[in-house]
């Protein structure tokens, strides 16, 4: 596998894997809110849409019911996961400005290009971002430009995001943002460096096709 396609893939895993290093809390203090990150809200429907541009994708990639019903069997936590990177998102890029790194379209036009060929195509490789990372295709530059902020981040401060340095900018920058999650979300544990997903029955996550996800 050519270097950088290892890169993209290592970077999105890192990423997944090391979250629960930012600090953050719950509370029920934004009704209405999944969560609140510098004071602006990410909505319960904000967090919905976006799920179901997922559910979308997928469904739309399986057309067989039965598969179709393995793949929300196999992707059960989506709400959490997305909600959890809607808010990385935010704080990455808090951290990026905090260092002085700056990403313009052009770069992220690169990293989808050079992707693309490694992947055999456009197709290929939203195809792979959906059933890898639930990416939902009208999404995928917006990721991109994750991953390449990331990437300069990390060459900024000299190390690279599956080393502490890197979460611990990340930390900082929740912290500046006062990370605030709806507690039926789940929350950060930075004490355990763990994620503690919400023991709540009532939220549900997995629908039948064509339905709104409900929390």
């Amino acid at each position: 596998m050519h270097r950088r396609r290892r890169t993209a893939l290592v970077l999105s895993a890192a990423i997944a894997a090391a979250a629960p290093f930012l600090t953050a809390c719950g509370s029920d203090a934004h009704p209405g809110a999944a969560a609140v990150v510098g004071g602006q809200r990410i909505t319960v429907s904000q967090l919905e849409n976006r799920v179901n541009e997922v559910r979308r994708a997928q469904r739309a990639a399986v057309p067989d019911t039965t598969q179709y019903q393995q793949v929300l069997a196999a992707t059960s936590s989506l709400t959490r996961d997305t909600l959890y990177n809607m808010v990385l998102d935010r704080v990455l890029h808090r951290a990026a400005q905090d260092a002085g790194v700056t990403v313009n379209r052009k770069e992220v036009e690169q990293e989808r290009s050079v992707l693309e060929q490694q992947a055999g195509g456009s197709q290929a490789l939203q195809t792979t971002w959906l059933q890898k990372y639930g990416i939902a295709p009208d999404r995928l530059d917006d990721n991109l430009r994750f991953q390449v902020e990331a990437k300069k981040l990390a060459q900024a401060l000299g190390t690279d995001p599956s080393q502490p340095a890197f979460w611990k900018a990340l930390s900082s920058a929740s912290e500046e943002l006062h990370v605030d999650l709806n507690p039926r979300y789940g929350s950060w544990d930075v004490q355990k460096s763990s994620r503690v997903d919400a023991k709540t029955p009532w939220v549900r996550e997995v629908t039948a096709a064509g339905t709104q996800v409900s929390a």
